[in-house]
């Protein structure tokens, strides 16, 4: 499976929105059509199900949903027709690190404990870490504990 994805190209541009949004769309596919074999190379039936990764992944397309739609509209056509295309091409580099993941992930690049920190546990750290322990420090230390996480 994992060497089936390396054919897989993502081309250079996208011509409009709508392809962009579709491709994002087939990539979403893919990776979630790829969440069983990672779960088997990983390891990772204790620790996560399938659906909880999948929420994952949707998670981490939806944190750059704002790219797609632009918040300033402009008066000029040459600007707008500028920005659109600016925007296509954050598209297609958000797709293609998104690809360039989801390989490395297949072909094991990665080690069991990278991805349980970075795509089962993510960024709000284990359950256990959420406990009241650090009710006794000063703010010094737990500002200190809390951006040295990860």
């Amino acid at each position: 499976m994992s060497f089936t994805l390396r054919s897989v190209k993502v081309p250079p541009n996208s011509v409009n929105l709508e392809e962009a949004r579709s491709r994002m769309f087939e990539f979403f596919r893919l990776a979630c059509r790829s969440i069983p074999s990672i779960i088997d190379i990983y390891n990772l039936d204790e620790v996560v199900t399938k659906s909880q990764l999948r929420t994952t992944i949707a998670a981490q397309i939806r944190k750059n949903s704002q790219v797609t739609n632009p918040k300033v509209s402009f008066h000029f056509l040459f600007v707008f027709i500028f920005l659109i295309v600016i925007i296509l091409q954050v598209i297609d580099m958000l797709l293609f690190k998104g690809m360039e993941e989801l390989n490395n992930i297949l072909e094991h690049a990665k080690q069991r404990h990278h991805m349980i920190g970075q795509y089962v546990t993510g960024q709000h750290g284990l359950v256990q870490d959420l406990d009241s322990k650090d009710q006794g420090m000063s703010d010094f230390l737990k500002n200190f504990y809390n951006t040295n996480y990860f």
